[in-house]
């Protein structure tokens, strides 16, 4: 039997940055992206180019290489032309693959927030699709607050969807932007949208506000969508949007939709699954969710007992699918073997090359454990990481050796009687027997100690001129000034354009920053080539 296809639109970069606390950077966007790719989603939704700089920086150039490359915007103003209207033609303008378009679909809202009559709104949706067609866009229209129209004046919120399909939308999306509506409501209204326009031009966009918003989204797929909006890790405002961190392994792995659809997410991927949304969390600089469906530490933890007993019988009695299946691991008669199996995904995904009987794996493997004990997470550190396997495995080069380094923080009036604080590093590195030191000033100890270690490398120096630090971020893994700190630091190479992430950990930020600083460099090295 051939099975039908259900296309993932992630919304992360839009949708998912209205949570509270939440603001990506250019960089970030980027990277979030590239952890998208390697999930393999059909749609990424990068933001609302003209709205603010950093989506209109991002929006300059296309950033996917497989997925469909997405800007968001609102639909035509009533009054003026499409050509005539700013906001629609910077989205149109954008470098992307397709346009989504919010349109209001519940009556009161077009009269209270857009001011405008029933007939106007109709209007702006169908002139805004004709024109993103006529820019060679895939055009898509958010039918915002759907499920609340329609209940309001059904006859209404149908002639908004209708109206966009004969435009030409590819997609028309039924929103429950309240998060309101329930699991069966869902399946009766998608039901009867499908009177007006086919499920293969349907798509689903739920918020969590009830807790269902993954069931509300594998409901409207029964009922015959075949489109479908989420978030990772859930991210959204309030309280969030369906989570296709969830939603992913249910449609691969659960017969009721495995048996008759497929994604696009192969079964490689969807062992990346567990990595990724945990590398997301590290970007969010958070803590994963230690008991999030399928990825969380807990998800496969059983404590001692009869399900323990049981599970030591058979793994089936108490996991509803392989753990393995998504990158995640047992936590109750942990195998060895599935361990190592874990590991040498990560090394071919970071093109290490082993054999599987290789003795050093073990001892490779016993050190990551014993690394992420002390509070270490690789997810999202692949630079780090790469390091620790290619050290065990001996081929990293010893390019320099540091000695010591020394940072003193004063805070002092200056000349003209102005607070300031001043920070200054001094750091000795040790390059083919010849001890260099190099002394720095810097804003804040780190970027002090950055300066100094990078200022001369010796015969290095050339390899990291290109190399830049675009981002920090600093975890406290327990409480108290003495706590255990976690740094990530994100690096550029501005030739390659090569991206990485180092990790450090220590009671000390300082030592922690400098952790990570050394492992960027020595990455750098490395992929440069250097002898």
């Amino acid at each position: 039997m051939t099975k039908e296809r259900l296309f993932l639109f992630d919304t992360t970069l839009r949708d998912g940055a209205q949570t509270s606390g939440v603001d990506f950077s250019v960089n970030e966007k980027v990277v979030v992206a590239e952890l998208l790719e390697r999930l393999g989603v059909d749609y990424i939704e990068g933001g609302y180019p003209g709205a603010n700089p950093t989506d209109s920086e991002f929006f300059s150039e296309k950033r996917t290489r497989k997925a469909t490359f997405t800007a968001f915007g609102m639909t035509k103003r009533a009054g003026r032309s499409a050509a005539n209207d700013p906001g629609l033609q910077d989205v149109l303008s954008a470098s992307s693959d397709a346009c989504c378009f919010v349109a209001k679909a519940w009556d009161y809202h077009v009269r209270v927030a857009l001011g405008c009559s029933n007939e106007e709104n109709l209007d702006s949706i169908y002139e805004t699709v004709t024109a993103a067609v006529a820019a060679g866009k895939e055009a898509m229209i958010d039918c915002e607050h759907f499920f609340d129209g329609f209940k309001a004046n059904s006859e209404y919120a149908l002639n908004c969807a209708r109206t966009a399909y004969h435009a030409g939308a590819r997609w028309i999306v039924l929103c429950d932007t309240n998060g309101g509506t329930l699991p069966d409501e869902i399946f009766d209204i998608v039901t009867k949208v499908q009177e007006v326009v086919p499920g293969t031009h349907l798509g689903i966009h739920t918020h969590d506000d009830t807790g269902h918003a993954v069931a509300n989204s594998l409901a409207a797929v029964d009922a015959g969508v075949r489109q479908i909006q989420g978030t990772l890790n859930g991210l959204g405002e309030r309280c969030g949007n369906a989570n296709l961190i969830t939603l992913i392994p249910t449609l691969k792995l659960k017969p009721a939709f495995s048996d008759r659809f497929e994604i696009g997410v192969s079964d490689a991927q969807l062992k990346e699954i567990t990595s990724i949304s945990h590398a997301f969390d590290e970007i969010l600089n958070r803590s994963p969710d230690r008991q999030a469906p399928y990825v969380g530490e807990t998800a496969f933890a059983t404590k001692a007992g009869i399900h323990a007993s049981a599970i030591l019988k058979d793994p089936q009695t108490y996991e509803h699918v392989a753990p393995e299946s998504v990158g995640n691991q047992r936590r109750v008669l942990v195998s060895d073997q599935a361990g190592k199996s874990n590991l040498l995904g990560e090394l071919a995904r970071v093109g290490i090359e082993v054999d599987k009987s290789d003795p050093r794996l073990d001892l490779l493997l016993a050190k990551v454990k014993e690394r992420e004990a002390e509070g270490y997470a690789y997810e999202a550190a692949d630079a780090s990481f790469e390091l620790l396997a290619r050290r065990e495995l001996g081929e990293v080069p010893r390019y320099f050796a540091v000695e010591s380094f020394r940072v003193m923080v004063e805070r002092r009036f200056n000349a003209i009687g102005d607070l300031v604080t001043v920070s200054e590093a001094v750091v000795k590195v040790d390059i083919d027997g010849e001890t260099r030191m190099s002394v720095a000033e810097g804003n804040g100890p780190v970027n002090a100690l950055d300066m100094a270690l990078r200022k001369d490398l010796g015969k290095y120096q050339s390899a990291i001129d290109g190399l830049e630090l675009i981002d920090y971020k600093v975890r406290i893994l327990n409480g108290g000034t003495g706590a255990v700190t976690r740094v990530l630091i994100e690096s550029q190479d501005t030739v390659t354009h090569r991206r990485w992430f180092t990790i450090g950990v220590s009671s000390n930020i300082v030592d922690a920053s400098f952790q990570a600083l050394v492992d960027s460099i020595t990455f750098a090295l490395m992929k440069a080539n250097v002898a």
